[in-house]
């Protein structure tokens, strides 16, 4: 295990292949400081139930490792924005399923796609994004794991791509104070929002922040984009190699309100020249950080 390589809370998405244990042993090689991790296969409905030492090993490696406030991705079928009531059912039941595997495994939040309108509109989407948030939360009462809606690149009939929208299903639901927002780099790029001039940057957190407010940003997900600003389309790509380049993330590394928010790749896996791609670009944001702020935190 690589000590860790940075006070801040640098990570990525890892596998649990081989037992959820394994994906936070994984980060902690890699000098990593964060994971985040599927529950179970995120292109099935139904998952194996936890087991007592899927559990027990999962906390026993977070605790070993010091890694911090690991968590979780919920399944890419969910969609609580659907106008068909079956899918919608099914979707808000998958959710819970997923609150409660994460609660299990002391996971702090889940990040979720808020969800599709698909053949209905955008305001009907929304309303139902609102409802199956308030049953999930019914369900779940007494957990300390939140949700995380994830800013979207605005993909076909992707909600949450504009911060008016994530603003709306906030300041709807019954009990905000169990939400919180995941921004990610490549998806608020892609949906129209500036990040590489200072004062590009600037202007895009000022109106999240009017709008959302940069308190409910519990996590960042930091991809660079192989598409345009602007583009509307969720490709992601390795950082400093895409459309974004370096800039926006150096903006980000350095900004003083989040240096206590947990940061997670989602970039390829696979290997360059014998390295792995997470080392690479983990090497790259650390790269970016002032010195100034590289030092470990004391105490």
């Amino acid at each position: 295990m690589k000590p860790l390589l940075s006070n801040r809370l640098l990570g990525s998405h890892l596998s649990i292949a081989g037992g959820y244990y394994k994906a936070v042993d994984a980060a902690a090689a890699l000098g990593m400081g964060t994971c985040q991790i599927f529950t179970k296969n995120n292109n099935q409905w139904n998952g194996k139930p936890l087991s007592d030492d899927d559990i027990r090993l999962f906390r026993e490696a977070v605790a070993r490792t010091g890694i911090q406030q690991p968590c979780a991705h919920n399944s890419y079928l969910i969609n609580i924005a659907s106008p068909d009531d079956a899918l919608w059912q099914k979707s808000v039941d998958a959710l819970v399923v997923e609150v409660e595997r994460a609660e299990a495994l002391g996971l702090v939040g889940v990040v979720m796609h808020p969800g599709a309108s698909v053949k209905s509109t955008a305001e009907e989407g929304l309303q139902r994004i609102v409802a199956g948030l308030d049953e999930t939360h019914q369900r779940t009462r007494g957990v300390k794991v939140h949700l995380w809606l994830e800013t979207t690149a605005g993909q076909g009939s992707c909600l949450g791509w504009r911060f008016e929208e994530l603003s709306q299903i906030l300041a709807e639901v019954a009990e905000p104070e169990r939400l919180g927002v995941c921004f990610d780099t490549c998806h608020v790029f892609a949906a129209g929002y500036g990040l590489q001039t200072p004062a590009e940057y600037a202007a895009t957190m000022d109106e999240f922040d009017r709008l959302i407010g940069v308190d409910r940003l519990r996590a960042f997900h930091l991809n660079d984009s192989k598409k345009p600003q602007g583009s509307r389309v969720d490709r992601h790509e390795h950082i400093g190699e895409g459309c974004l380049g370096l800039e926006p993330f150096r903006h980000l590394l350095n900004d003083p309100r989040f240096v206590d928010r947990p940061m997670y790749l989602e970039t390829e896996k696979g290997e360059r020249d014998g390295e792995d791609f997470d080392a690479i670009n983990l090497r790259t944001l650390l790269g970016l950080i002032e010195p100034a702020k590289k030092s470990r935190k004391k105490g």
